[in-house]
């Protein structure tokens, strides 16, 4: 990965919870790894050093709500767009490209059936069929990919 350039909201969102988590963090080695995170977020670069570090943050404040509940819906759009430029959010970006290119062999057909079932915390199949076709995705943590295509 090469440097990830931050400006604007994403720069102060990133700034601002990388501040926080660090004032209130307990373990002296993770509290240096976030004054780390911190200096390079304020010089608007974060290289691979810090992305992992980034990444857990923005996950954390995500998916509890925190950052949209602090910075609104805008801070949460740059956040979100921010995430999607490091590593694991790019990551969830290409696999949920290539589910959606395999679903577009649904296109235009007659769905016969859906399901959708949990199969585990935060984690559920999608099944649909159409005609002779059939394609079954797992949406979870890790993002979603196929896990059977049927003709």
């Amino acid at each position: 990965m090469s440097t990830v350039t931050l400006r604007g909201e994403a720069q102060e969102v990133a700034l601002a919870e990388a501040q926080a988590v660090r004032a209130m963090a307990v373990d002296p080695g993770y509290r240096d790894r976030l004054a780390g995170l911190v200096a390079a977020v304020a010089d608007g670069e974060v290289d691979a050093t810090d992305s992992a570090t980034l990444e857990e943050l923005l996950e954390l404040g995500l998916q509890s709500g925190r950052i949209r509940a602090l910075y609104g819906p805008g801070g949460e759009t740059a956040a979100l767009g921010l995430y999607r430029r490091l590593p694991r959010g790019a990551e969830l970006v290409e696999s949920s490209a290539g589910v959606t290119e395999a679903m577009r062999a649904l296109v235009g057909r007659e769905l016969s059936s859906i399901e959708l079932r949990a199969v585990g915390p935060g984690a559920f199949t999608l099944s649909l069929a159409a005609g002779e076709l059939e394609v079954s995705v797992r949406l979870d943590r890790q993002g979603s990919r196929l896990t059977s295509v049927g003709i």
